[in-house]
Protein backbone atom coordinates (compact mmCIF):
# COMPACT_ATOMS: atom_id res chain seq x y z
CA UNK A 1 0.00 0.00 0.00
CA UNK A 2 1.43 3.37 -1.02
CA UNK A 3 2.12 5.87 1.74
CA UNK A 4 3.22 8.66 -0.57
CA UNK A 5 1.13 11.37 -2.26
CA UNK A 6 0.06 11.28 -5.87
CA UNK A 7 0.78 14.99 -6.40
CA UNK A 8 3.84 17.12 -5.72
CA UNK A 9 3.81 18.93 -2.36
CA UNK A 10 4.78 22.59 -2.07
CA UNK A 11 8.44 23.42 -1.63
CA UNK A 12 9.22 23.93 2.07
CA UNK A 13 12.07 25.37 4.13
CA UNK A 14 10.46 25.97 7.54
CA UNK A 15 8.85 22.53 7.85
CA UNK A 16 9.74 19.04 6.67
CA UNK A 17 7.22 16.59 5.24
CA UNK A 18 7.16 12.82 5.65
CA UNK A 19 4.69 9.94 5.47
CA UNK A 20 4.95 7.73 8.58
CA UNK A 21 1.94 5.51 7.80
CA UNK A 22 -0.48 4.89 4.90
CA UNK A 23 -2.51 8.01 4.10
CA UNK A 24 -0.81 9.99 6.90
CA UNK A 25 1.14 13.24 6.41
CA UNK A 26 3.64 14.33 9.07
CA UNK A 27 4.55 18.03 9.14
CA UNK A 28 7.53 18.84 11.37
CA UNK A 29 8.37 22.44 12.24
CA UNK A 30 12.13 22.25 11.70
CA UNK A 31 13.40 25.40 13.43
CA UNK A 32 14.69 23.68 16.58
CA UNK A 33 17.40 26.28 17.23
CA UNK A 34 14.70 28.98 17.23
CA UNK A 35 12.46 26.94 19.57
CA UNK A 36 10.36 26.14 16.48
CA UNK A 37 9.07 29.70 16.39
CA UNK A 38 7.58 30.61 13.01
CA UNK A 39 8.54 33.63 10.88
CA UNK A 40 5.97 35.29 8.64
CA UNK A 41 7.06 33.39 5.52
CA UNK A 42 6.67 30.16 7.47
CA UNK A 43 2.97 30.76 8.15
CA UNK A 44 2.25 31.11 4.45
CA UNK A 45 4.37 28.07 3.65
CA UNK A 46 2.58 25.85 6.15
CA UNK A 47 -0.78 27.19 4.98
CA UNK A 48 0.10 26.11 1.43
CA UNK A 49 1.08 22.67 2.73
CA UNK A 50 -2.32 22.13 4.35
CA UNK A 51 -4.16 23.48 1.30
CA UNK A 52 -2.29 20.86 -0.73
CA UNK A 53 -3.04 18.21 1.92
CA UNK A 54 -6.77 18.87 1.53
CA UNK A 55 -6.50 18.39 -2.24
CA UNK A 56 -4.16 15.40 -2.23
CA UNK A 57 -6.21 12.21 -2.85
CA UNK A 58 -3.78 9.84 -1.16
CA UNK A 59 -3.71 11.65 2.21
CA UNK A 60 -6.48 11.44 4.79
CA UNK A 61 -5.09 12.79 8.06
CA UNK A 62 -2.12 14.94 9.07
CA UNK A 63 0.06 15.28 12.14
CA UNK A 64 1.97 18.42 13.08
CA UNK A 65 4.86 18.37 15.55
CA UNK A 66 8.04 20.25 16.36
CA UNK A 67 11.65 19.21 15.85
CA UNK A 68 13.50 18.06 18.96
CA UNK A 69 12.11 17.41 22.41
CA UNK A 70 11.98 20.86 23.99
CA UNK A 71 9.54 22.85 21.89
CA UNK A 72 6.45 22.13 19.82
CA UNK A 73 6.23 25.78 18.80
CA UNK A 74 7.24 28.87 20.74
CA UNK A 75 4.92 31.08 18.70
CA UNK A 76 5.84 33.95 16.42
CA UNK A 77 9.51 34.50 15.61
CA UNK A 78 9.93 37.55 17.86
CA UNK A 79 13.50 38.16 16.70
CA UNK A 80 12.27 38.64 13.15
CA UNK A 81 9.30 40.68 14.38
CA UNK A 82 11.57 43.03 16.33
CA UNK A 83 13.84 43.54 13.34
CA UNK A 84 10.90 44.29 11.07
CA UNK A 85 9.38 46.80 13.50
CA UNK A 86 12.65 48.65 14.08
CA UNK A 87 13.87 48.64 10.47
CA UNK A 88 14.62 52.08 9.02
CA UNK A 89 12.60 51.21 5.94
CA UNK A 90 9.29 49.80 7.05
CA UNK A 91 8.36 46.54 5.30
CA UNK A 92 5.13 46.16 3.39
CA UNK A 93 2.21 45.37 5.73
CA UNK A 94 1.55 42.33 3.53
CA UNK A 95 4.85 40.85 4.74
CA UNK A 96 3.71 41.02 8.37
CA UNK A 97 0.43 39.14 8.14
CA UNK A 98 -0.73 35.59 8.60
CA UNK A 99 -2.74 33.77 5.92
CA UNK A 100 -6.53 33.55 6.29
CA UNK A 101 -6.04 30.13 7.85
CA UNK A 102 -4.20 31.81 10.71
CA UNK A 103 -1.08 31.11 12.72
CA UNK A 104 0.91 28.30 11.14
CA UNK A 105 -1.87 27.94 8.59
CA UNK A 106 -3.93 26.12 11.23
CA UNK A 107 -5.22 28.33 14.07
CA UNK A 108 -8.15 29.68 11.98
CA UNK A 109 -8.22 26.95 9.34
CA UNK A 110 -11.54 25.70 8.04
CA UNK A 111 -10.08 22.98 5.82
CA UNK A 112 -11.54 19.56 5.08
CA UNK A 113 -9.32 16.86 6.56
CA UNK A 114 -8.35 16.36 10.21
CA UNK A 115 -5.04 17.39 11.79
CA UNK A 116 -3.57 15.89 14.97
CA UNK A 117 -1.09 17.86 17.08
CA UNK A 118 1.76 15.77 18.51
CA UNK A 119 2.92 18.19 21.20
CA UNK A 120 6.49 17.18 21.99
CA UNK A 121 7.35 20.15 24.25
CA UNK A 122 6.04 23.58 25.15
CA UNK A 123 3.31 25.11 22.97
CA UNK A 124 3.22 28.81 23.73
CA UNK A 125 1.42 31.75 22.16
CA UNK A 126 0.77 30.97 18.53
CA UNK A 127 2.01 27.45 19.18
CA UNK A 128 -0.89 26.93 21.58
CA UNK A 129 -3.21 28.55 19.04
CA UNK A 130 -2.07 25.94 16.49
CA UNK A 131 -2.95 23.21 19.00
CA UNK A 132 -6.39 24.75 19.59
CA UNK A 133 -6.97 24.75 15.82
CA UNK A 134 -6.22 21.03 15.50
CA UNK A 135 -8.84 18.31 15.71
CA UNK A 136 -7.06 16.03 18.19
CA UNK A 137 -4.03 16.33 20.46
CA UNK A 138 -1.47 13.85 21.77
CA UNK A 139 0.84 15.47 24.32
CA UNK A 140 4.16 14.44 25.78
CA UNK A 141 4.21 14.23 29.61
CA UNK A 142 6.66 17.14 29.46
CA UNK A 143 4.44 19.33 27.26
CA UNK A 144 3.05 22.63 28.47
CA UNK A 145 0.60 25.13 27.04
CA UNK A 146 0.17 28.85 27.47
CA UNK A 147 -0.75 32.25 26.04
CA UNK A 148 1.96 34.61 27.33
CA UNK A 149 1.13 37.45 24.92
CA UNK A 150 -0.32 39.72 27.62
CA UNK A 151 3.01 39.51 29.45
CA UNK A 152 4.63 41.00 26.35
CA UNK A 153 2.06 43.75 25.92
CA UNK A 154 0.39 42.09 22.91
CA UNK A 155 -2.68 39.94 22.25
CA UNK A 156 -3.17 36.37 21.02
CA UNK A 157 -5.10 37.35 17.91
CA UNK A 158 -5.01 34.16 15.86
CA UNK A 159 -8.25 32.67 17.19
CA UNK A 160 -6.84 30.96 20.27
CA UNK A 161 -8.67 32.80 23.07
CA UNK A 162 -12.09 32.38 21.42
CA UNK A 163 -11.58 28.65 20.88
CA UNK A 164 -10.20 28.27 24.38
CA UNK A 165 -13.43 29.73 25.81
CA UNK A 166 -15.50 27.25 23.79
CA UNK A 167 -13.52 24.30 25.12
CA UNK A 168 -12.84 25.16 28.78
CA UNK A 169 -15.30 27.96 29.61
CA UNK A 170 -14.79 31.63 30.40
CA UNK A 171 -13.27 31.52 33.93
CA UNK A 172 -10.50 29.03 33.07
CA UNK A 173 -9.81 30.64 29.68
CA UNK A 174 -9.55 34.03 31.40
CA UNK A 175 -7.03 32.68 33.90
CA UNK A 176 -4.86 31.13 31.16
CA UNK A 177 -4.98 34.16 28.87
CA UNK A 178 -4.82 36.93 31.47
CA UNK A 179 -2.08 35.55 33.72
CA UNK A 180 0.07 34.23 30.88
CA UNK A 181 1.02 31.29 33.09
CA UNK A 182 1.46 27.94 31.31
CA UNK A 183 -0.39 24.78 32.24
CA UNK A 184 0.97 21.24 32.34
CA UNK A 185 0.00 18.39 30.02
CA UNK A 186 -1.92 16.80 32.88
CA UNK A 187 -3.90 19.98 33.52
CA UNK A 188 -4.58 20.30 29.78
CA UNK A 189 -5.91 16.73 29.80
CA UNK A 190 -8.20 17.52 32.74
CA UNK A 191 -9.56 20.51 30.79
CA UNK A 192 -10.23 18.40 27.65
CA UNK A 193 -7.60 20.29 25.68
CA UNK A 194 -5.69 17.05 25.10
CA UNK A 195 -6.98 13.65 23.99
CA UNK A 196 -4.19 11.69 25.62
CA UNK A 197 -0.76 11.98 27.20
CA UNK A 198 1.84 9.67 25.72
CA UNK A 199 3.48 7.08 27.93
CA UNK A 200 6.81 8.90 27.58
CA UNK A 201 8.35 11.86 25.81
CA UNK A 202 9.92 9.49 23.30
CA UNK A 203 6.62 7.91 22.24
CA UNK A 204 4.48 11.00 21.58
CA UNK A 205 4.90 10.84 17.82
CA UNK A 206 4.44 7.08 17.72
CA UNK A 207 1.16 7.37 19.62
CA UNK A 208 0.01 10.23 17.40
CA UNK A 209 0.69 8.08 14.32
CA UNK A 210 -1.34 5.27 15.87
CA UNK A 211 -4.27 7.65 16.41
CA UNK A 212 -3.89 9.03 12.89
CA UNK A 213 -3.94 5.52 11.44
CA UNK A 214 -7.21 4.81 13.21
CA UNK A 215 -8.71 7.92 11.56
CA UNK A 216 -7.20 6.96 8.19
CA UNK A 217 -8.99 3.60 8.34
CA UNK A 218 -12.49 5.08 8.17
CA UNK A 219 -14.16 6.27 4.97
CA UNK A 220 -12.37 9.40 3.72
CA UNK A 221 -15.79 10.88 2.93
CA UNK A 222 -17.05 10.16 6.43
CA UNK A 223 -13.95 11.77 7.91
CA UNK A 224 -14.57 14.98 5.97
CA UNK A 225 -18.27 15.17 6.83
CA UNK A 226 -17.92 14.13 10.46
CA UNK A 227 -15.17 16.70 11.00
CA UNK A 228 -17.32 19.37 9.34
CA UNK A 229 -20.22 18.60 11.69
CA UNK A 230 -17.99 18.78 14.76
CA UNK A 231 -16.36 22.04 13.67
CA UNK A 232 -19.72 23.61 12.84
CA UNK A 233 -20.91 22.84 16.37
CA UNK A 234 -17.85 24.54 17.84
CA UNK A 235 -18.09 27.57 15.56
CA UNK A 236 -21.84 28.21 15.54
CA UNK A 237 -22.63 27.36 19.15
CA UNK A 238 -25.96 25.83 18.06
CA UNK A 239 -26.33 22.06 17.97
CA UNK A 240 -29.32 22.12 15.63
CA UNK A 241 -27.91 24.75 13.28
CA UNK A 242 -24.60 22.90 13.07
CA UNK A 243 -26.46 19.73 12.11
CA UNK A 244 -28.52 21.58 9.50
CA UNK A 245 -25.48 23.20 7.90
CA UNK A 246 -23.56 19.93 7.70
CA UNK A 247 -26.49 18.04 6.18
CA UNK A 248 -27.22 20.81 3.69
CA UNK A 249 -23.63 20.85 2.54
CA UNK A 250 -22.74 17.16 2.49
CA UNK A 251 -25.65 14.75 3.01
CA UNK A 252 -26.60 14.10 -0.63
CA UNK A 253 -23.03 13.85 -1.90
CA UNK A 254 -22.00 11.57 0.96
CA UNK A 255 -24.88 9.12 0.61
CA UNK A 256 -24.66 8.95 -3.17
CA UNK A 257 -20.88 8.50 -3.16
CA UNK A 258 -19.01 5.28 -3.84
CA UNK A 259 -17.57 5.07 -0.32
CA UNK A 260 -21.01 4.95 1.29
CA UNK A 261 -21.97 2.05 -0.99
CA UNK A 262 -18.62 0.35 -0.39
CA UNK A 263 -19.01 0.61 3.37
CA UNK A 264 -22.44 -1.03 3.31
CA UNK A 265 -21.32 -3.78 0.94
CA UNK A 266 -18.21 -4.52 3.00
CA UNK A 267 -20.35 -4.80 6.14
CA UNK A 268 -22.75 -7.23 4.45
CA UNK A 269 -19.89 -9.28 3.01
CA UNK A 270 -17.92 -9.24 6.29
CA UNK A 271 -14.77 -7.83 4.72
CA UNK A 272 -12.57 -4.78 5.09
CA UNK A 273 -13.75 -1.78 3.00
CA UNK A 274 -11.68 -0.69 0.02
CA UNK A 275 -12.05 3.08 0.35
CA UNK A 276 -11.57 5.41 -2.57
CA UNK A 277 -10.16 8.97 -2.33
CA UNK A 278 -12.75 11.45 -1.17
CA UNK A 279 -14.41 13.58 -3.85
CA UNK A 280 -16.20 15.87 -1.40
Amino acid sequence: MSVKPQTTPPSTSHVSLSYPAPYVLLVTINREKAMNSIPFAGHWEIGEVFDWFDREPNLRVAIITGAGKKSFCAGQDLIELGKLRTAKEKPSPALMKHPISGFGGISRRAGKKPIIAAVNGFALGGGFEIVLGCDMVVASPTASFGLPEALRGIYAGAGGPARLVRIVGLPIASEIAMTGQPITAQRARELNLVNRISSSQDTVLEEAVKLASAVANISPDSAVVTRAGLKEALETGSVERATQLTLERYNEALNSGENALEGLMAFAQKRKPNWQPSKL
